[in-house]
Parts: structure tokens; C-alpha cells; sequence
């Protein structure tokens, strides 16, 4: 028998034998005669080299492990990190994007831009005192008369309250978690002070000027919006008699509030960290949304440098001009 004969029939002989091992395997399987003390009952299986075959290894690591050749059409059942993947649910994308820390920076600069866009908007709106208690007064009636009568009185503006507490509650979750992510990958401090000779004194200060910040705004809610009776008992007062009866007098409730020296003082050192917490904000926030480019750099700087100007100088001279007798 020539050479070509006798590789075809040792094939043949092979196929014999893996297909009554197969069987035999089977049946063995079956009986539950592979089940003991050393050997796991749940099998990994894996994909054999021979054509349309699958291989379950069985054993624990370590130990010699038994496999076993089984002629199945479908796959077996899959163990280990597998079933841990299939029987996991999969997050929605912004959620499982907000889990990284890409992903929370991202949540940091968007938020950032909605409340930078309310600070600004919030002090132009407040320039009108210089106008007169009339046009600050008829402003504020203005913002609780937002899409009325489609929505009932105050509707609107509480929609855009509660917006910009839920971006201000993301804009603190997203930093506190970021921060608890850096110093995990990171538990040991640096040894030396270089960070600080590159870092400007607005990026070190984040934390401080943003709990200072958000001190303040408490503040300012009871104060002037809420008016808690021991902090202003005048906020919410109506004008009882002339052409504005019946509108509330913010105006006077703001000379009240601003006329108390410690309250003025807290309100513009408060503003001066509100100011550098913009600054390093506005430049950061380009970066996080991957617009980082030296070729922009003095562009980024101008924009941060003006928003902080702007907002600084309008607030703190509400309290300076009433101090001062400009407004009352």
C-alpha cells in the first residue's frame, strides 16, 4: 500500500475512534461519572480546532484537567465572566459615559456653560437698580409673568429654578466624584511642589472658591428669594400704595439686605472667588470639550479674563453703591 493509501486509512482509523470516544464521553457525562470531589460541575467550553466540535474542559487550576470532545450544532452553556456580562444590564450611554472620567468632565463643562449663562444674565438683569426701584420692580414681575397665561404665574420661572438646581447638584456630583477618581488612581502625593509652580493660583483654589460659592448662594436664596424671616423679613413685601401697588418690592429688599455692613462684605468677598472660580472654569472648560489649542490660548484667556471681569464689577458694586447712598 502506498504512502498516500495508508494516510487515508490511519485518517479513517482516527475518525473511528474520536466518534466512539465521542459516545462514550456522552454517556460517561450523562451517568455523572466525571462529577467528582476535584473536578467543578459547571464546564468552560471553548471552540475546537476539528470542524463543528466543541471541547469542555473540566477541572480546577492547577490540577490535571480532563477534556472531552462532544459533536454538539449549538454552543454550550457559557460560565465565568461570560454569564457575568450577559446577565448584566447594560447602561444607557450618557450613564455609562458619565461613569468615566471623561465623561464627568464632560457633565462639568456643559453645566459650567448653563450656570456661567445664568450668572451673566442674572447680573445684567440686576443693573436695572440703577434705573430706579420701578424698573427692578416691573423687571421682577416680568420673570413671574414668563409664558402666562399658558402657564399659571410663577410656572416658569420655578421650571428654570429647578433647572439650574439640577445642573448646580450635576456640577457638584460630577467634581466630588472626579476628585475621588484622581485620588485613587493616584493615593500617594507628589514629592515635590512642582504641580504648584505650573499651576495658576484659580486652579489650586477650585475646591475652596467652589464651597465658598455655593455658601453663597444659600445665602442669597434665603435672603432675597425665599426671605427666612431672621435673615429678611422685608423680601416678599408689596408696595401698598402709588402706580406699582401690589408688585413685590425687590428693590427695597435688596437695599435691606445690602444695607447690613457684614452681609455687604460677605457679598463681595463672596463675588471676588465667584470671580475666580469663572476664570479658571471658562479657560478649563474648553479643554474638557477638546477645543485645547495653543493657537487659541490667548482667546481662551480673554474670554475667561473678561466673564470673571464682568461679573465681579457688576456685583460688587451693588453693595459698594448702597453703602455708599447711591442706591436707596
Amino acid at each position: 500500500m502506498n504512502r498516500a493509501g495508508r494516510a487515508g486509512r490511519a485518517g479513517r482509523v482516527q475518525w473511528v475512534r474520536g466518534r466512539l470516544c465521542d459516545c462514550w464521553l456522552r454517556r460517561r457525562i450523562r451517568r455523572g461519572r466525571f462529577r467528582g470531589p476535584e473536578r467543578q460541575r459547571s464546564s468552560v467550553w471553548a471552540r475546537s480546532p476539528r470542524g463543528g466540535r466543541l471541547v469542555a474542559q473540566v477541572g480546577r487550576s492547577g490540577k490535571a484537567q480532563d477534556t472531552m470532545a462532544q459533536t454538539i450544532t449549538k454552543r454550550g452553556p457559557v460560565s465565568g465572566t461570560a454569564v457575568a456580562r450577559s446577565a448584566r444590564k447594560r447602561k444607557p450611554f450618557l450613564l455609562d459615559l458619565y461613569g468615566t472620567a471623561v465623561g464627568k468632565k464632560y457633565a462639568m463643562a456643559i453645566t459650567g456653560i448653563g450656570l456661567i449663562g445664568f450668572v451673566v444674565f442674572h447680573m445684567i438683569g440686576n443693573l436695572k437698580m440703577y434705573m430706579g426701584a420701578s424698573d427692578l420692580n416691573h423687571y421682577a414681575h416680568f420673570l413671574e409673568k414668563l409664558l402666562y397665561p399658558i402657564l399659571p404665574e410663577k410656572a416658569m420661572l420655578w421650571i428654570l429654578r429647578a433647572g439650574l438646581i439640577a445642573m448646580l447638584l450635576l456640577h457638584l456630583h460630577a467634581a466630588y466624584t472626579l476628585t475621588v477618581l484622581n485620588r485613587r488612581a493616584r493615593p500617594v502625593k507628589y514629592q515635590s511642589e512642582r504641580d504648584y509652580q505650573v499651576a495658576s493660583f484659580a486652579s489650586r483654589s477650585m475646591r475652596l472658591t467652589g464651597i465658598v460659592v455655593l455658601l453663597f448662594v444659600i445665602w442669597h436664596l434665603l435672603d432675597l428669594t425665599f426671605g427666612a424671616g431672621s435673615i429678611n423679613s422685608y423680601t416678599g413685601s408689596k408696595i401698598a400704595d402709588g402706580p406699582d401697588a401690589g408688585l413685590k418690592d425687590v428693590y427695597g429688599a435688596v437695599v435691606v439686605s445690602l444695607e447690613r455692613v457684614p452681609v455687604a462684605i460677605f457679598y463681595v468677598l463672596a463675588n471676588i472667588m465667584l470671580g475666580t472660580h469663572l476664570f479658571h472654569g471658562v479657560w478649563s472648560l474648553f479643554q474638557s470639550l477638546g477645543w485645547n489649542n495653543p493657537k487659541f490660548n490667548k482667546w481662551r484667556t480673554g474670554a475667561a479674563t473678561g466673564i470673571a471681569t464682568l461679573v465681579v464689577v457688576g456685583n460688587v458694586s451693588f453693595p459698594i453703591a448702597v453703602l455708599a447712598g447711591i442706591v436707596g
